[in-house]
């Protein structure tokens, strides 16, 4: 046993584009489950924010890609 302890379960709910985007990600980078591509790139997220909570904006302005319809920008 590696002693890491995963207790909390956090559920969320992706559209068809957002977990393409995330499989395209684990299958580019070889990661071996969604949730561990899930955690690099939550791990990834938090790094490169550095910075304060985003004030005013919703939870729907918090998607996986910038347009529901995965184009992108």
């Amino acid at each position: 046993m590696s002693g890491l302890s995963r207790e909390t379960r956090l559920q969320i709910m992706l559209d068809d584009a957002e977990l393409a985007a995330i499989d395209d990600y684990r299958f580019q980078n070889r990661i071996p489950s969604r949730a561990a591509a899930v955690r690099q790139l939550l791990r990834l997220g938090l790094l490169a924010l550095n910075a304060g909570p985003n004030h005013g904006m919703r939870s729907a302005d918090y998607g996986v890609l910038k347009n529901s319809d995965g184009a992108g920008d």
